[in-house]
């Protein structure tokens, strides 16, 4: 197969799943190629596209891409079109919902199937806020001109059909996987925080509520904190930072390769308000970090319910971190056993080839179609 995978921001889990994807599909000896966004990602990007360039033979195509949907878009799509088409597609796989609408129109114009994987982004918007209703609407309308959709939860594959629908369309839920090399533990540096965050600076992670939480911590003990990634809100959380009285318990790091941030923190707590099924998840846990989340997305589909708060409560949130912290050994214990469930449930062999199984049906199908 010809495969062409089409996002927008090189960055996080979703690029992750991509690289992860492009490595096993290249490895099952399949064509693939991807197409992107020029201006984000910086030099993290750019060290991780060199080391996926020898799998894509259908190339790394990189232009700008928005985040909002404007007049952009229409240029965008037709040069996925020009791009898919000069690299031979056969299929096209768009990931989050820029992907999606470029994906999606190209291949509808080559006569190709596509296919959709959401990653969150549209579903966490509702129809009776603006810009909620543009996005969902948007969701609407390409459900019926893509071929399938492939969900990483089940949450995410529920929340598609209660706010879009399927359209008809065949889809499968295949979860996100790890590589074998990744299960082994991750001890804490020595002089790592007791708590570890990871991923966007923004409110819909919920980082204002685990500020807050540790105010109410710090109450009754110690308690500092490594902040890892960046992101638009990044400027209103270190100001909040200096409004709680936190300043000298909480450091900002950046982005930071994942292995290295696992060793920054001795418990990784992820307040978010929203999410799908995020990487970092079964990435703490291959490593034996000890975890609490909250009770949003797919994070239920991994995690016990110990280990689970509701989201938005800085006060519960303070109670889970507290007897987390105050229990190391039981603690590490429930981490060491999720180490294992997750290593025998989530295999990017496994991620890989139920992908590329969803592709092959759509070609066959196709190809009955246009045989009858």
């Amino acid at each position: 197969m010809k495969i062409l995978h089409v996002f927008r921001t090189p960055v996080g889990g979703l690029f992750r799943h991509v690289r992860d994807l492009v490595r096993g599909q290249a490895g099952l000896g399949h064509q693939v190629g991807i197409l992107c966004d020029s201006s984000s990602g910086g030099t993290v990007a750019e060290h991780l596209f060199k080391s996926i360039s020898p799998c894509c033979a259908l190339g790394i195509e990189r232009f700008a891409i928005s985040r909002m949907p404007g007049l952009a878009d229409i240029s965008a799509t037709r040069k996925t079109l020009t791009h898919a088409r000069a690299a031979g597609a056969e299929i096209i796989h768009g990931h989050g919902a820029k992907g999606g609408l470029y994906g999606r129109l190209a291949a509808r114009s080559l006569g190709i199937p596509s296919v959709y994987t959401p990653h969150g982004g549209s579903l966490h918007y509702n129809w009776l806020a603006f810009p909620g209703f543009l996005f969902l609407a948007s969701e609407w309308a390409l459900a019926r001109a893509g071929s399938g959709m492939i969900f990483v939860c089940e949450f995410e594959r529920q929340s598609f059909v209660d706010k879009i629908g399927l359209a008809g369309k065949p889809s499968a839920i295949v979860y996100n996987g790890l590589l074998p090399s990744e299960f082994s533990r991750i001890a804490p540096n020595a002089d790592a925080a007791d708590i570890l965050f990871m991923g966007d600076m923004r409110f819909l992670k919920g980082v204002d509520v685990l500020l807050r939480a540790m105010a109410l911590v710090k109450r009754k003990r110690p308690v500092t904190a490594s902040l890892v990634g960046d992101g638009p809100d990044l400027a209103a959380l270190e100001k909040l930072v200096q409004e709680l009285g936190l300043a000298g318990d909480v450091n900002f790091l950046g982005r930071l390769p994942t292995a290295d941030a696992l060793s920054c923190g001795r418990l990784l707590v992820m307040p978010s308000r929203a999410e799908s099924f995020p990487y970092v998840v079964l990435e703490a846990a291959a490593g034996q970090v000890p975890i609490i989340a909250s009770d949003v997305g797919g994070i239920p589909e991994v995690l016990d319910r110990a280990q689970l708060c509701p989201p938005g409560n800085a006060d519960a949130l303070a109670r889970h971190i507290e007897m987390s912290l105050a229990i190391p050994e039981a603690t590490a214990r429930v981490a060491s056993a999720l180490s294992e469930t997750v290593k025998n449930r989530f295999s990017a062999a496994g991620m890989t080839s139920g992908v590329t199984n969803f592709y092959g049906k759509l070609l066959s199908n196709r190809r009955e179609r246009t045989v009858c």
